[in-house]
């Protein structure tokens, strides 16, 4: 792509240019804002990170070759560097991304769906009962990237805005027509989703989450970020959970036609739950409910336990009608939706119950101990531990709310990354203190996990908690390959082994 039509799609300041590179011939065959990419007629956009900061990376990108910059202040290179100054480079990249791949996003129905719990089930619910009537979508979120048969990782739940559009457009290509995104608070902090159209926004709840040094510095920047993807982003129908508490402040602001969704009948909404009623089954952990859809009521079942499962199969039916998918067709495919890492459920041999989910604070886990326990298990066992390099607050939620509503937990590393495994058990197990419930702490997580299945008995649920789908550890930096449903199934085979 030419140059000059790429700088259209930008504000800047100034061009500086000292040898004169022709901004009307130079082709432009790559972005990045990683200098490890950077090469021969690409374009390097400096980033002003939490942590390092991309202008002193510049250097490294123009040895490899890198002659055309973006900027948020004049930099040292050489006098054959060209220099576009912007206010914000995080913006300028998002634009010109967007362009760069021929604004993809504008060409698909985007749906955005923002919040502290709920993203990825409500995503995925969603995007599955789309696939299932005919619908060609896409995901893009915490479980990576899927369409079609195509599903690839990423390494934040809202990817970069370069990688976001390189994927939208792969999309678009594939005839993907319905785009479900995940929409992080760091994404709409850090501009990754900038000036994409959004036609549909869904709000599914609000708690204290990513507050720290690296990312939100107080709860109400968390929550004004969230915010402004019903503000700033063209949302035309919003989805909200209204009998969440900071419901008024998400749909304020909003010109969006506003759609509330509640798990009871007490308040008045679009979309109410009644009759709600958990069971199991040795192979799934569920629940049913009747829909109150205006004047029409039916019966809904979802293999995914507690309360908060029935608010995303609200969310699902809400979305899913707009798109014009009837109600027989919704509740078929919400039957039979499973999602990876997300209350993924597996029957053990001895009558046992294993429950994947990626519970990772105290208010997911929380939630997530508190749905299993409607469903009476003899024990309920949870495995679990605290991310390293980050977050240190979760360890005394992850601690408190394990050790009071748990029956036996097993303390274990999930990714330690730089930090010592041993140590950051320890700071989660200072927080079970007397009459906590009893606990045992196994470093490493596949002996961890080993242990949980090997002392289960008929009737209790293990919950292994954290991961979800993640397929790695993050150990020093390396992701190290890591599956908690292969150790599952090779516990399965072994006892098979046995019994034969």
């Amino acid at each position: 792509m030419i140059l000059k039509e790429l700088l259209a799609a930008i504000d800047y300041t100034e061009i500086v240019n000292r040898s004169g590179i022709s901004i009307d011939e130079t082709e432009i065959s790559s972005l990045s804002s990683y200098s490890d990419n950077a090469a021969e007629n690409s374009l390097f956009v400096c980033i002003s990170g939490s942590v390092t900061d991309g202008h002193g990376y510049a250097p490294e990108a123009y040895k490899r070759s890198c002659r055309v910059f973006v900027a948020e202040r004049k930099i040292e290179l050489p006098d054959d560097a060209l220099i576009i100054i912007v206010n914000n480079s995080r913006v300028a990249l998002a634009r010109l991304s967007a362009a760069f791949f021929g604004y993809p996003a504008s060409k698909m129905t985007m749906i955005g769906i923002t919040g502290t719990k709920g993203k990825t089930t409500s995503s995925l619910l969603i995007y599955n009962v789309l696939k299932q009537n005919g619908i060609k979508a896409g995901y893009i979120g915490s479980n990576g990237i899927s369409y079609n048969e195509t599903k690839e990782e990423t390494l934040n739940t809202t990817p970069e805005s370069y990688f976001l559009h390189e994927s939208l457009k792969k999309m678009y290509d594939a005839g993907v027509t319905t785009v479900v995104m995940e929409v992080s608070s760091q994404a709409l902090k850090m501009a990754r989703v900038h000036g994409i159209k959004f036609d549909i926004g869904v709000f599914t709840n609000l708690s204290p989450d990513h507050i720290g040094e690296f990312e939100h510095p107080d709860f109400n920047d968390y929550k004004a970020c969230k915010h402004s993807l019903f503000t700033d982003y063209g949302v035309e129908y919003m989805v909200y959970n209204a009998d969440d508490e900071y419901a008024p402040d998400m749909i304020s602001g909003s010109y969006a036609e506003k759609v509330g969704i509640s798990g009871s009948t007490a308040k008045h909404a679009d979309y109410n739950a009644d009759n709600i009623c958990y069971f199991r089954t040795a192979s799934k952990i569920a629940v049913s409910f009747d829909c109150i859809d205006g004047s029409s009521k039916y019966g809904v079942e979802i293999s995914f336990p507690g309360d908060f499962s029935v608010y995303n199969a609200l969310t699902a039916i809400a979305v899913c009608k707009r798109l014009g998918l009837d109600t027989a067709q919704i509740i078929k495919a919400l039957k039979t939706v499973r999602i990876e890492g997300r209350f993924e459920t597996y029957a053990l041999p001895n009558g046992a119950t294993a429950v994947i989910d990626y519970a990772h604070n105290g208010i997911s886990l929380k939630a997530a101990l508190t749905a299993l326990r409607e469903y009476s298990p003899t024990r309920l066992i949870c495995l679990f531990g605290s991310v390293g390099g980050r977050t240190k607050m979760r360890r005394a939620e992850l601690g408190l709310v394990a050790s009071r509503d748990a029956d036996f937990c097993i303390l274990t590393s999930d990714n330690p990354d730089s930090e010592s495994p041993a140590a950051i058990i320890a700071e989660i197990a200072s927080y079970f203190t007397a009459g906590s419930c009893p606990y045992v702490a196994i470093t490493d997580r596949k002996e961890a996990i080993e242990h949980a299945l090997s002392i289960s008995q008929t009737g209790d649920i293990i919950l292994l908690a954290g991961k979800g789908h993640e397929s790695y550890q993050l150990i020093c930096g390396v992701r190290e390959s890591f599956s908690e449903a292969e150790i599952i199934k090779e516990y399965c085979r072994s006892f098979e082994k046995i019994s034969n």
